[in-house]
């Protein structure tokens, strides 16, 4: 599995052709704590950059933007109940959807990890 993420702080992980996306720890941490989560219904399509999911915290509320085109499979039904889970599990179980990807070659204008730590030291 290969983890990617976008200048806009979501996070992908792939598997195949399906990524899993959430935001990441610094996203969360800067938002503060997260009271509602809206994410994407099962067979929505998605381009690149795309609103995909609402995310709203006692200081703000945030899109949350597709990183790759693709299919909504699913979206996280335990952030509808907790959506506190973003704050305590960001990069894991607070994910926010999954998706098949439509183009593969989109993950090759993402970051990996250690471009993303360089990137959140300089902000």
């Amino acid at each position: 599995m290969s983890r990617y993420f976008t200048e806009d702080h979501e996070w992908i992980d792939v598997d195949g052709d399906v990524g899993t996306v959430g935001i990441s720890d610094y996203a969360q941490g800067q938002l503060g704590d997260i009271v509602f989560v809206d994410v994407p219904e099962s067979g929505k399509s998605l381009a690149k950059g795309d609103e995909a999911a609402v995310v709203e915290s006692v200081k703000a509320a945030s899109d949350v933007y597709s990183p790759v085109s693709g299919t909504v499979v699913e979206g996280n039904p335990a952030l509808t109940e907790e959506p506190g889970l973003v704050n305590t599990d960001a990069e894991t179980e607070g994910w926010f959807f999954k998706l098949t990807l439509s183009d593969v070659s989109e993950l090759d204008t993402l970051m990996d990890e250690a471009a993303y730590e360089a990137f959140v030291a300089n902000l």
